[in-house]
């Protein structure tokens, strides 16, 4: 009987290991899974992230902006987080979604610009950066999360990318991301114009940022902006507090005594130290 069982399973077991040996997709785990799950497991599900970002074309470059919550789930992990990550000296890109795959995505990416840069002696071109970002977030599938926004001024002016997990791209005057950006989209709709001065740029995008922090419980804190002009960065950390926190009005401790006593016991206890009697027993 055992022999047949061993058989039966060899035999299941060779079609597996011979279509895993020639690539793509595979299914062992399938029925495994079910059987977990009919025995009361429940499989991991997404959690739910937040964060605000947001970048604007204005007259001299581009302004990028974020607020700086990170959350594990319903929990606020940071209060203080870097979203505006570095790419190259003239280009940065804002990140949201898991803060993982945003940091290492663009990590990875700067590393390829500043290759790139020094093989051909040029500076980094934003069309190439948002090439890169593009290609490797299409091979995953939209399995890595980071929604980005993507900002730099290079030889032909300044640029603006939305790039979405999955891959695709656009290329707009101004964009927004993450789980507050209908609220911040709604202030650059209202606000936004052509060739806008820097000090009025950098207000429509504190301000879109802080419509994000208000209206969504995924974002907070601070407003962090990065001014990109040609030949000059100037990174903004913090901009503004926007939600600032309140001075208690009351005082909450209580005076020795507030509380009456009903009852009193004092007890004598006698504390055995387990290790050295058993040291002196033996």
């Amino acid at each position: 009987m055992r022999l047949q069982v061993t058989q039966a399973v060899s035999k299941m077991a060779t079609p597996l290991l011979a279509e895993s040996s020639t690539g793509g997709f595979v299914f062992e785990n399938v029925r495994r899974n079910v059987m977990l799950e009919k025995t009361g497991f429940k499989s991991p599900t997404a959690r739910k992230t937040g964060t605000t970002i947001c970048g604007v074309v204005f007259k001299d470059g581009v302004i990028l902006g974020a607020d700086t919550r990170a959350t594990e789930d319903t929990i606020v992990a940071d209060k203080n987080c870097s979203k505006i990550h570095y790419l190259a000296p003239n280009i940065y890109c804002c990140g949201a979604g898991t803060a993982a795959d945003t940091e290492m995505t663009t990590q990875l990416i700067s590393s390829n610009l500043e290759l790139h840069s020094l093989s051909t002696g040029r500076e980094a071109r934003v069309v190439t950066a948002n090439r890169l970002l593009k290609q490797k977030l299409f091979r995953y599938q939209g399995y890595i999360g980071a929604a980005l926004v993507l900002g730099g001024v290079d030889h032909l002016g300044p640029h603006l990318y939305s790039i979405y997990p999955h891959g695709s791209t656009n290329k707009l005057p101004y964009a927004t991301m993450g789980s507050g950006s209908l609220a911040a989209m709604s202030v650059f709709e209202d606000r936004y114009r052509v060739d806008m001065e820097e000090e009025e740029a950098k207000q429509l995008v504190r301000d879109a940022i802080a419509g994000g922090i208000f209206n969504d419980l995924g974002s907070g804190t601070n407003v962090d902006l990065c001014v990109i002009k040609k030949g000059t960065v100037d990174y903004l950390r913090p901009y503004d507090e926007a939600n600032v926190k309140g001075v208690r009005q009351g005082d909450y401790r209580y005076k020795r005594g507030t509380t009456g006593v009903l009852t009193k016991e004092v007890r004598s206890l006698e504390v055995i130290d387990t290790a050295v009697e058993a040291m002196e027993t033996s």
